[in-house]
């Protein structure tokens, strides 16, 4: 997919004829690239300046959509009586993230055959229609909550870009030693926005207090609705400036590449697909990020209802939110920055985080059973097991799109990344779709999260890495 560019002139190889044409084939093993050093070029490839300003409108588009995304699930009692929104619209609300990921295919399609600058338009382009649908005034509250459900719906579809496109953009315009520190920021922003909006929403909008919606006095019921409306003019503002800044300037790649990975040839769309589901390590790998993750997200997205029943306010729920979202994010990169400097070591750091978080989800649930355990339910034990479990899943995201990139070379990155994070999704509707039956009992979606983190631990254990990818860089560039 690195060279997956929009027209048959800019699918030509990036290096010039120095690296001499060579099949696709030529590039599935160690022994393929070791065998085709004598025509590689003499230089690593270019890295030019630029690729921060691309990397960071990339990033901060992925910061607002998963802001939009999260916009209700941490102020969903006061939308509850702002706009009548019942328990079943809450869980929706979310659930249109993973149901934007069923188009993900198209996406993958139209980034590798109409590389990156169309496809991250027409994403941005996607929410700018989602938060603009939000925010259109209208009395009837049965149409404008039909409306906020088509604005999700559509910032949700723009959810398979900002997830996948990572890693083919960290190699597009990365070198060897920047790429899974860039893959880190590109695709940690995205969730960094999603706790924004624990903290955003609990601040800005107030908490009923404590009436029923139907009790409610109009004036409480105006005065939330004005400040949430606040919100998604806000967010509606942002997602329009960053639209016109990547119509602007967002380059689809660089004049040269930066390394010899990034120039050569990968599979076709239909035969990537076919080594994907062939490749029995790429599906063990795959399942041990998309379940814990897909549970973890979905947990998130209603983790204000989770705490309730454990007499945690609106406001608190939403500060541990955040605090969990953004340790991950710093030291998701911190760690991918490790990764960068020391290679080879992706399957140890996916070891030690899961370790971590198989330790932390167990304290989380067994300290919500205090009743049975008699541990201590404090508002510090709290924060620490949420916080500590965010911090040990959201970091190995980088660590797992490096992991699956290297695995299955040459597949294309969005590709590869694309199918991953559609099963992710996949295991993220489903819990959501039984929360909206089981609501009242929330102790069973809390055992799912010590019970994935284990299997996915289980699941790294046997993994046998490969770095095909890094290999073909460190020998043809050498």
């Amino acid at each position: 997919m690195g060279s997956g560019w929009s027209s048959e002139e800019e699918r030509q190889p990036l290096l010039g004829p120095a690296l001499g044409p060579a099949p696709a084939a030529a590039w599935r093993s160690r022994e393929a690239a070791a065998a085709a050093l004598p025509a590689a070029a003499p230089g690593p490839g270019r890295v030019y300046g630029r690729r921060w300003l691309v990397l960071l409108l990339f990033s901060l588009l992925g910061f607002a959509q998963g802001l939009v995304w999260n916009t209700w699930g941490p102020i969903q009692n006061s939308a509850r009586q702002a706009y009548g929104f019942s328990s079943w619209d809450i869980a929706l609300l979310v659930l249109w993230g993973p149901i934007g990921f069923l188009p993900c295919f198209a996406f993958m399609w139209l980034l590798d055959k109409r590389g990156l600058r169309i496809t991250v338009l027409l994403t941005s382009f996607l929410v700018v229609l989602g938060t603009g649908l939000r925010c259109i005034p209208i009395a009837d509250l049965m149409l404008k909550r039909r409306l906020i459900h088509g604005g999700q719906l559509l910032n949700g579809l723009a959810g398979p870009t900002v997830m996948n496109a990572a890693p083919f953009l960290s190699t597009t315009w990365f070198s060897a030693d920047e790429r899974a520190t860039a893959t880190a920021i590109a695709s940690m922003l995205s969730y960094l926005g999603g706790a924004c909006a624990f903290l955003v929403g609990p601040l800005v909008v107030p908490a009923p207090n404590g009436t029923s919606p139907l009790f409610a006095s109009e004036n409480s019921r105006a005065h939330i609705k004005d400040r949430i409306e606040t919100v998604l003019y806000a967010e509606f503002g942002v997602v329009c400036l960053l639209f016109s800044a990547t119509l602007a300037y967002f380059p689809p790649r660089p004049p040269l590449p930066p390394s010899v990975a990034a120039a050569s040839q990968r599979l076709s769309y239909r035969r990537s697909f076919c080594r994907l589901l062939s490749n029995l390590r790429f599906l063990m790998i795959a399942l041990a990020y998309a379940i814990p993750l897909g549970v973890f997200a979905g947990w998130s997205g209603v983790l204000d209802l989770i705490l309730t029943p454990v007499h945690v306010s609106q406001v608190d729920a939403g500060w541990i939110g955040f605090w969990s979202i953004v340790g991950g994010c710093v030291v998701g990169i911190a760690m991918a920055r490790f990764a960068d400097f020391i290679r080879g070591m992706l399957k140890l750091i996916l070891l030690l985080l899961f370790s971590g978080a198989t330790i932390s989800s167990t304290w989380f649930t067994l300290t919500c059973l205090n009743s049975i355990t008699h541990l201590p339910l404090t508002t510090v034990t709290l924060y620490a097991s949420c916080i500590l479990l965010g911090v040990f899943l959201n970091s190995s995201i980088p660590i797992f799109f490096e992991l699956f990139v290297e695995t299955v070379y040459p597949v294309p990155e969005g590709i590869t990344c694309g199918v991953v994070t559609f099963l992710s999704n996949m295991f993220m509707g489903v819990l959501l779709f039984f929360l909206t039956f089981y609501h009242t009992e929330l102790s069973w979606f809390n055992w799912c999260l010590p019970g994935s983190c284990l299997l996915s631990l289980l699941l790294i254990l046997c993994f046998r890495e490969s770095y095909d990818r890094l290999y073909l860089d460190v020998v043809v560039s050498v």
